[in-house]
């Protein structure tokens, strides 16, 4: 394999980052945007208008009340947007015909999360004036999307990352919207320890570059930013995939110079700190009990960001009556904390959710 070819292959593992390729399924994709007047904030700012960007394959099936039947919304990662699930590691393990999310019988929703993608977000203007938001801003953002489509219950909730995070916040605050739900790579538990840290770190990577000029810098102060982006490259590796993919010291400081390189040109910094401040608040832990919706819920155990040894997804599962965790063993082909992405790994354990809970 060519260093090339393998810089293409992992280039969207981590966080979100945007893949070099896509799946044919890209060409069938809808694009619109939910725009929400007077949007309020836990914070107390208000937007008058917040934009919520969506992205949708298949068609809405339409009860005798005008209500879609066949919804399936995939939250993606910090730093990401609905489209890196046009990966052809992703859609093409799920979306064809007969596979478990087969457009032709789901309606699936790919939105874009307040702060990334086409949403409202501070590099559109506001900068460091920009509300402050939350995961619970977020997950109310996306209901609020979901009643202009008619959508009033889902037939499933997926998330990686940041989305697995919000479907907890969704399993919590409105406990019937989704008749099955698939969270994968999170702990529902507050950011703390090196979880925290590495964010923390990262954001004051760029705050710290004189550069930044406390978020209105007129070129992107890009010290800062390689370091806020090699934080979240390490944060997201697979080192038993990293040893055997490059084995030698040549071939693994090419491909982190590149991978870093093209990161941060992806990157917004303003944009940057809000994405890794939004799970400040993040802490479903003391409620966990209120979960009643059919979950499979899916970690890695290579997994640096949210490490098995913890013990807090077990302990969280058995407070969960209606959750199955699965702890997918690490190899070295499983991809670290981006293995939420490659489908093969967790395929099977998403048909055996969708048909557990068919009526």
């Amino acid at each position: 394999m060519t260093l090339l070819v393998r810089l293409a292959a992992l280039v969207a593992l981590v966080l979100g980052a945007p893949a070099l390729a896509q799946s044919p399924f890209a060409d069938q994709l809808k694009e619109g945007q939910a725009i929400l007047s007077g949007f309020k904030f836990r914070s107390g700012e208000q937007l008058p208008e917040l934009r919520m960007h969506y992205a949708t394959l298949g068609t809405p099936r339409r009860d005798e009340k005008g209500e879609v039947t066949n919804a399936v919304m995939v939250l993606h990662g910090t730093g990401g947007s609905g489209r890196q699930f046009l990966q052809p590691q992703f859609a093409d393990e799920l979306f064809g015909p007969g596979q478990p999310l087969d457009v032709t019988r789901y309606y699936v929703i790919l939105p874009d999360n307040i702060g990334h993608g086409k949403s409202s977000k501070p590099s559109d203007g506001m900068r460091m004036r920009f509300p402050a938001y939350d995961y619970d801003d977020m997950v109310e953002a996306q209901r609020r999307m979901l009643e202009r489509l008619g959508v009033r219950k889902l037939r499933l909730l997926m998330g990686t990352s940041m989305g697995c995070m919000h479907g907890f916040v969704w399993a919590e605050t409105h406990p019937d919207f989704a008749r099955a739900m698939m969270p994968m790579a999170c702990l529902p538990a507050e950011i703390a320890g090196h979880n925290r840290m590495w964010r923390k770190a990262a954001v004051e990577g760029i705050r710290q570059d004189p550069a930044w000029a406390a978020g209105n810098y007129r070129s992107q102060p890009l010290q800062g930013l390689r370091t806020a982006v090699s934080l979240l490259q390490i944060a997201g590796f697979a080192p038993l995939y990293l040893q055997k993919a490059y084995p030698t010291r040549a071939v693994a400081d090419a491909y982190i110079t590149e991978r870093i390189s093209r990161d941060v040109q992806t990157r917004d910094a303003n944009d940057l700190i809000y994405q890794l401040e939004a799970s400040r608040t993040y802490n479903p832990w003391p409620q966990l009990e209120r979960i009643r919706v059919p979950m499979t819920w899916v970690n890695s155990a290579d997994d640096f960001i949210n490490p098995p040894e913890y013990g807090i997804a077990e302990d969280a599962a058995r407070r969960m009556k209606t959750a199955r965790y699965i702890l997918l063993r690490a190899t070295s082909d499983t991809r670290g904390h981006g293995t939420h992405t490659w489908a093969k790994f967790w395929r099977q354990e998403l048909i055996d959710l969708m048909a557990r809970t068919e009526k």
